[in-house]
């Protein structure tokens, strides 16, 4: 077929969207069409479809970033082409990782915040979780092996972790003990730690915004029994502390709080840019306390992208962008800024506390006083109601709320629970319209009993 037929077929910029020729079939699913398309028409279909996705703003349910500035989007489109893994071609875009690095080093008081710090970015709090996770057992493992001791039965304790450390022990083979939440308690207890640890015990996992009830671990309480323990019986246990949303919360909010580098047992932290960092999505970081505390066997040194170039990380190409707009939220707000933006998410969270209280049917797990700016809370009594959590979910979901249900990790799971998060772009009148919704909600679910195909749930 000659080249103007193809043209014709495929349609023209000229053409009304809904008139071409892609509009009025199924797009190809299964295999890449034989013709082009112009780029406008494609576009545009592709952004129909796309409205079928949920509404971010609505998702109450994620602790990712869903607004950004103008500028960070533009920013992102000059980075678009730029690999941060490759330092040796695009060397500033180095610089300014760097540059995050020691602003995060110095905002979570490593020993040497000033421009030597460790640490680097990575697609998520999850992958800087298994790198830190690495360093742990590397440590743990040449320590053995120093001592003629045997390297094979590597374990790590943690309390109601993330599923990321679930993944980072069955894909580096090291036994995860999760300690039961207890009773009225929201995390790890710093008590329960003397019947999990032991000689093969990589480290502690201290959790700072847990996934589940959104409170904090107390990491200084968890160190200082650990303190105890290698006292009593000479093991001594690094803590790393899985600060994904925490991070950036509690040194705005809670400035005085010892969980990071203070604390001399901290070795490693990680965090989540596009959670709480206000990133957009694909970025994480991270640290760890000095370069002792990070094995240098876990540091590769290539040459094939030109220069000898020292890496570490799971993936190999990675855009810049993220990193740029994480350094553009740091000028642009700076400490006061971020404390300002989440103080107000704090009051709003308070505030739709407040409210839920007063509905009636529910107990306030956290309240959003003291940790991230969220609440969690469960049913008080569901025996005697005549609907659950998923059906108030799934009433919500018809107004476009996500709002999630879930019960709490092994030992707990007879509790569920809802949990809403207030993020950056979260604000009071939009909260106020969800805690109305709610209301009615209960009362239509009060008056009738929903069907049974109105039970779901919602999958963390």
């Amino acid at each position: 077929m000659a080249l103007h037929k193809a043209r014709e077929q495929a349609g023209s910029s000229a053409d009304d969207v809904f008139a071409s020729p892609l509009s009025e079939r199924p797009l190809s699913k299964r295999a890449i069409p034989e013709l082009p398309t112009p780029p406008d028409i494609v576009f545009q279909v592709l952004r129909n479809e796309l409205l079928l996705d949920g509404n971010a703003a609505q998702n109450l349910a994620t602790f990712c970033t869903t607004w950004a500035d103008d500028e960070v989007r533009r920013l992102m489109d000059l980075c678009l082409d730029k690999n941060i893994v490759d330092k040796d071609e695009y060397p500033q875009t180095a610089e300014i990782e760097s540059r995050c690095v020691n602003i995060l080093a110095n905002l979570w008081h490593a020993p040497d915040g000033g421009g030597n710090a460790v640490g680097c970015s990575t697609t998520g709090s999850s992958e800087a979780a298994m790198l830190c996770g690495l360093a742990l057992k590397w440590r743990w493992r040449n320590r053995r092996r120093e001592a003629g001791l045997p390297t094979d039965r590597p374990n790590l304790v943690c309390g109601p972790v993330q599923v990321c450390w679930e993944k980072f022990a069955r894909y580096f083979d090291v036994e995860l003990r999760q300690v039961p939440v207890e009773s009225g308690a929201t995390g790890l207890e710093p008590h329960q730690l003397r019947d999990y640890v032991d000689e093969n015990t990589i480290g502690v996992v201290a959790i700072l915004g847990v996934t589940y009830t959104c409170t904090y671990e107390p990491v200084a309480e968890i160190a200082a029994e650990l303190d105890r323990i290698q006292a009593e019986t000479g093991l001594d246990i690094p803590v790393h502390v899985d600060a994904a949303s925490g991070g950036f919360i509690a040194p705005f909010l809670h400035p005085d709080l010892s969980w990071d580098f203070r604390v001399p047992r901290v070795a490693s932290i990680n965090s989540s840019g596009h959670k709480y960092g206000m990133a957009p999505l694909g970025v994480g970081w991270a640290l760890w306390r000095d370069t002792a505390a990070l094995p240098a066997d876990l540091v590769f040194h290539v040459s094939y992208l030109g220069g000898d170039m020292p890496t570490l990380a799971l993936n190999f190409s990675r855009p810049g962008g993220q990193v740029i707009a994480q350094y553009f939220l740091f000028l642009r707000l700076g400490r006061e800024g971020y404390r300002r933006v989440y103080e107000a998410c704090a009051h709003t969270a308070q505030g739709l506390a407040r409210q839920i209280a007063d509905m009636g049917p529910f107990t306030l797990l956290y309240d959003g006083v003291g940790a991230l700016p969220a609440v969690s809370y469960t049913l008080t009594d569901p025996d005697s109601r005549r609907w659950s959590l998923y059906d108030l979910t799934d009433r919500l979901r018809m107004r476009g709320w996500q709002v999630p249900s879930y019960p709490l990790p092994p030992d707990r799971q007879e509790t569920v629970i809802q949990r809403v998060l207030v993020r950056h772009g979260v604000d009071r009148d939009e909260i106020d319209l969800l805690a109305d919704d709610m209301r009615r909600a209960i009362k239509e679910l009060d008056d009738g009993r929903p069907s049974d195909a109105s039970r779901g749930g919602f999958h963390h």
